[in-house]
């Protein structure tokens, strides 16, 4: 049985790759911050379509909960699947900010880097020794490591070293034959940063090559095959999936 452990995952791309795994029959673990309620809703929309999911607490910026979560996963793993091992994880916790760099605090640096990079880091350091051989790795990044926006340069900043942590981890994780890739996604209907306006979708779906702003499942697809043996021999790779965004 593989097992697919996502942060994030209450809600946007992180519940639309929960879902997209669950339907090519991968267990999954997903995680929630605060807002346990819609977790619980993606957890009760995967059994009912006959699939299974259980649903753990985790601030991935705050160090003192991984040695925690990492008992929990292993919980989890014997009690729902009577399995030992991990076959994948997904890094999509975050959130967005709009702040120009003469105004960013040193808090607002500090979170957005703890949730980016920094959790991240010691999850997938926490989290090593549960992966079976031929396990895969998927970063969630941005297509704002490409494209300069002004107020973003904190976030898309910890997203462009998350993009190299990417190739780090997968030189140095190749001897456990485990993959790890980046998705960097465009414009998605999400509600990070608060969401879309009517007025700013517009503007980005003009800049698209396909002539609108991508939704969730766009990029859980992307995510879900990297999952899997359709992904096999891609690794060390950021995949832009971004419908052509200011080509």
């Amino acid at each position: 049985m593989n097992i697919t452990l996502i942060t994030g995952a209450s809600r946007g791309i992180g519940a639309s790759t929960a879902l997209e795994c669950a339907r090519r029959g991968m267990g999954v673990i997903l995680t929630y911050n605060s807002d346990a309620e819609a977790a619980v809703s993606v957890v009760n929309r995967i059994r009912d379509a006959g699939g299974n999911a259980v649903a753990l607490q985790l601030d991935v910026s705050n160090m003192s909960e991984i040695a925690a979560f990492r008992n929990d996963v292993e919980k989890a793993l014997r009690q729902t699947w009577n399995v030992e091992k991990l076959s994948g994880l997904v890094n999509n916790a975050g959130y967005g900010l709009y702040a120009p760099i003469d105004s960013v605090t040193h808090a607002q640096f500090d979170g957005l880097m703890g949730v980016h990079l920094k959790g991240p880091f010691f999850l997938t350091q926490a989290l090593l020794p549960l992966f079976s051989q031929g396990s895969s790795i998927v970063n969630v990044t941005s297509a704002t490591t490409r494209v300069a926006t002004s107020g973003l340069a904190p976030y898309a900043s910890f997203k462009g070293a998350l993009e190299v942590l990417t190739r780090y981890m997968a030189k140095e994780f190749g001897e456990r034959r485990i993959r790890v890739n980046a998705v960097s996604p465009g414009a998605i209907r999400t509600q990070l940063g608060g969401g879309l306006s009517a007025e700013f979708e517009s503007l980005l779906a003009s800049q698209t090559a396909l002539g609108r702003v991508g939704e969730p499942k766009d990029v859980a697809l992307v995510i879900a095959s990297l999952l899997t043996e359709d992904g096999g021999w891609v690794n060390a790779q950021t995949i832009e999936v971004a419908g052509g965004y200011i080509i």
